[in-house]
């Protein structure tokens, strides 16, 4: 996870929290994911949550993989 985020010469700003992110560099990629810990989180849940989230970025990117050879 982490934040990603604009600011211009205007005084606009922008930012998102990005629970789910991946970078495609040289054929491979790499994939990052977070959770939201908060005071009553289960830590294997959240893993659990974490895990699930960093599996869908895997496969949306096997399936345009997929789709690139048809």
């Amino acid at each position: 996870g982490g934040v990603i985020a604009y600011m211009d010469f205007h005084g606009n700003l922008d930012s998102c929290i990005a629970i789910r992110t991946a970078l495609i560099k040289d054929g491979r990629a790499y994939v990052q994911a977070g959770a939201g810990i908060v005071a009553d989180s289960v830590p294997e849940l959240e893993e659990a949550e974490t895990v699930n989230k960093a599996a869908a970025v895997i496969r949306a990117i096997n399936l345009a993989h997929q789709m690139r050879d048809i």
